[in-house]
């Protein structure tokens, strides 16, 4: 079968296809199930199709652009005559399309249904803008669908070099978007996310968002993901029943070891990840072959961890006994408990396997110094905060990077699993005289640190991809802290609540005269994970006087 970027690439080595020959087929959503009558899956199917997607969630931002590019008019048209939900594709139905945009959610393209076709937005991936394409529908959703690409039929020759993808799974793995791409352009692409994202979600006028900066690009474009984790289903019930073959095989054909095929549940066959640490594919490989000789074992599916660390004199394990370490050897641990180091300039960070840590070590450094240089103001003679409050502070990352540049330091978490990796890594690199890591409440987070002087405090958030809630930023705004670094990895939500920050906090300085507001002084993403459409974003807010 002709895979979807054969017509780009003549006398190139064969891709995989998009539609494999062993692929599951799609099944409609309309179909009913287990003895239900049509009837009623349609009303369940409709139900939860009109419910609304979560507020900065990839669907809902699709969702946005979707409105975006057919306009309101049209958008007020398809809700009054009540076709907003009624696709003019038919399940599989193939189409060639001329993509619009880019979408800021997951980097698939977006083009608009040809004539006759009334309007529509069709979702495709690993498409570029002005490519004419074509593509299968498989599923439907409030004036959109999505499709598997079929081919480019013209492609952008401007943006696409299918001569820089590293990856043989590239176009059919779930995991990468831009690998076609030039980094500058990835890197341009990340900006402009940011900047919709602002435009969208935060509420603000644009007097009120200064220019936004160019991304900071990642040390490393390959080779720089410290976490991956693939996984594999269990035998087919028939073979579990049968037992394991009495003649030998290497590895079952049936059995997929790797990650999700674009846009389904389908677990792809991948040897290697070549944005992944080379410690992370060569512990992949023996890992895969002891997976396939005792497949027969396994009752349920498993997700595996591979993660990046430095060797602990000592061991990894969850009850050793952690030193520092004189050279840096690297070893790959597989236990969600056991402990994971990994360097930071001059600072070691253990944490629990499982737990959270940013995935990308080689742009740390450049992270926590612009941070750094955000926090302490250029401008002369303005005073110079001499306390720092590190709330979501997980393991203590920019609690202990930033610990050097003031008097006294609080990491607030609700993970008391967190707090005890933190104030393990403050005593390991011998700074527990003047960092603390405190059990916040959620009702009163900011309670535990009522002896900081909020004239003179900074505050640095990293919250999940959700955000803050209401009562987090009322907490905040009561805290009143001087300077407030937002770090994010995900810039929709992040504009959300910086919008509300400003907003809010210019309401009540408005009531209470003299109280200030924040404003919004720098913005910037940073690429955690180049060949992706992910962007990390760092929002810079100062309070000043009205």
């Amino acid at each position: 079968m002709e895979n979807s970027f054969s017509k780009i690439r003549p006398g190139s080595p064969p891709q995989p296809s998009l539609q494999p020959a062993d692929k599951k087929p799609r099944l409609s959503s309309s179909i009913s199930q287990g003895g239900t009558s049509l009837n009623a899956a349609l009303k369940r199917n409709k139900k939860r199709k009109q419910t609304p997607p979560e507020p900065g969630s990839s669907q809902d931002v699709i969702s946005r652009e979707v409105i975006t590019l057919l306009g309101k008019e049209l958008v007020d048209q398809l809700e009054t005559d009540g076709t907003a939900w009624e696709s003019p594709f038919d399940f599989r139905e193939e189409v060639q399309l001329t993509v619009s945009s880019i979408s800021s959610s997951v980097g698939d393209g977006l083009a608009i249904a040809p004539l006759p076709k009334r309007p529509w937005v069709v979702v495709v991936p690993f498409v570029l803008p002005g490519e004419v394409i074509r593509a299968r529908v498989y599923r439907h959703a409030k004036m959109h669908s999505f499709a598997d690409l079929i081919s480019v039929e013209v492609p952008n020759s401007e943006l696409r070099d299918m001569s820089r993808v590293k990856c043989k799974y590239f176009g059919t793995c779930a995991g990468c978007q831009y690998q076609m791409l030039s980094y500058e352009t990835q890197l341009d692409l990340k900006r402009t996310i940011v900047v919709k994202a602002y435009g969208t979600y935060s509420n603000l006028p644009e007097t009120s968002i200064p220019t936004i900066q160019s991304t900071i690009p990642s040390p490393l474009q390959y080779g720089y993901r410290t976490k991956i984790t693939p996984h594999f289903d269990p035998p087919p019930k028939k073979l579990q029943k049968q037992g394991p073959p009495t003649s030998e095989e290497e590895k079952p054909p049936w059995l997929k070891i790797g990650f999700n095929q674009i846009g389904k549940r389908v677990v792809m066959d991948i040897e290697e990840c070549p944005i992944a640490t080379p410690v992370l594919n060569q512990a992949y490989a023996p890992m895969r072959e002891n997976i396939a000789k005792n497949i027969y074992t396994y009752k349920k599916g498993v997700s595996l961890l591979l993660r990046d660390s430095l060797e602990i004199p000592g061991g990894n394990s969850p009850t050793a006994t952690t030193e520092l370490a004189v050279e840096d050897n690297h070893v790959c641990i597989t236990d969600h408990k056991a402990t994971v180091r990994e360097r930071v300039r001059d600072l070691l960070f253990d944490y629990q396997a499982g737990s959270f840590f940013q995935n990308n070590n080689s742009v740390l450094v450049p992270l926590t110094s612009y941070v750094r240089d955000a926090i302490f103001p250029a401008t002369p003679n303005a005073p110079s905060p001499t306390h720092l409050v590190d709330a979501y502070c997980g393991a203590g990352l920019f609690a202990l990077t930033l610990a050097p540049h003031f008097t006294k330091v609080a990491g607030i978490e609700l993970s008391a699993d967190s707090i005890r990796f933190a104030t393990h890594n403050a005593a390991l690199n011998h700074i527990s005289d003047k960092v603390t890591f405190r059990a916040g409440d959620a009702a009163q987070i900011f309670d535990v640190v009522g002896d900081f002087p909020s004239a003179l405090t900074a505050l640095v958030i990293d919250p999940p991809r959700k955000g803050c809630d209401e009562k987090f930023i009322r907490q905040l705004l009561a805290f009143g802290a001087q300077t407030v670094v937002y770090v994010s990895c995900n810039v929709h939500t992040q504009a959300r609540d910086v919008g509300q920050i400003i907003t809010w906090s210019a309401e009540e300085d408005a009531e209470r005269k003299g109280r200030g507001k924040y404003r919004l002084e720098s913005l910037r993403g940073f690429d955690l994970f180049p060949q992706t459409a992910h962007v990390e974003s760092v929002a810079v807010l100062r309070l000043v006087s009205s």
